[in-house]
């Protein structure tokens, strides 16, 4: 067991591995199919283990790291910006697209993709659910927007991430940082909203 739980790659595989044990049990045990509902599911599941990816390390961000990086010695500071950053952003980002993704394809499935969209306005809004989610979803890809084209890019210059901006001024490299802090704490703000309307539109509304 010390040998898997030490490397992480195994450690993903256990777990994985232990999903599928709940899908044969699901099978063989729970009289379980592979329709629609099945892949409704499976699409759900990843969409929630996307969104604990990304909206776990937002707020590992901003509770921890930001504040933190202060009392840490100038000396160590490196290791932050050059390893743990790079690598944390890299699941970051990917974990953004991925929940986005996911999401759509979730409301696809269900067939209530544009009505969420348009916030309940393409039916007549009759059901509550519809608004509530889409405010939710319309939340997220502000947020996603946010990781990909405001937050990612300064960053890159804010940490020289892959040695791309490696002649960027002290002063621009702040400015980066800074913008890049704003923007993340403006996701780290909207993230409570958003995850209020997606439980909402389920517990409140009883949207599948």
């Amino acid at each position: 067991m010390a040998a898997i739980l030490s490397n992480l790659r195994q450690a993903v595989i256990a777990g994985l591995v232990l999903a599928v044990l709940m899908f044969i049990l699901y099978l063989a045990v729970w009289g379980g199919n592979v329709d629609g509902a099945f892949w409704r599911f499976v699409f759900r599941w990843l969409h929630v283990l996307s969104g604990v990816m990304w909206i776990g390390l937002l707020w590992y961000f901003n509770f921890v790291q930001i504040p933190t990086m202060p009392a840490i010695p100038d000396e160590q500071k490196p290791a932050i910006g050059k390893h743990i950053a790079p690598a944390a952003l890299w699941w970051f980002r990917w974990g953004a697209m991925s929940t986005i993704v996911t999401g759509l394809i979730v409301a696809m499935l269900n067939g209530y993709l544009f009505d969420v969209l348009s916030l309940g306005a393409t039916s007549g809004f009759a059901i509550g659910g519809h608004t509530a989610l889409g405010i939710g979803m319309w939340m997220g890809i502000i947020m996603w927007f946010n990781v990909w084209f405001i937050i990612w890019p300064n960053q890159q210059k804010a940490l020289n991430i892959d040695n791309k901006y490696p002649d960027i001024a002290a002063a621009d490299k702040a400015a980066a940082g800074r913008t890049a802090m704003l923007f993340s704490r403006t996701n780290t703000v909207l993230s409570f909203p958003m995850l209020f309307s997606m439980v909402a539109a389920q517990s409140l509304f009883g949207l599948s």
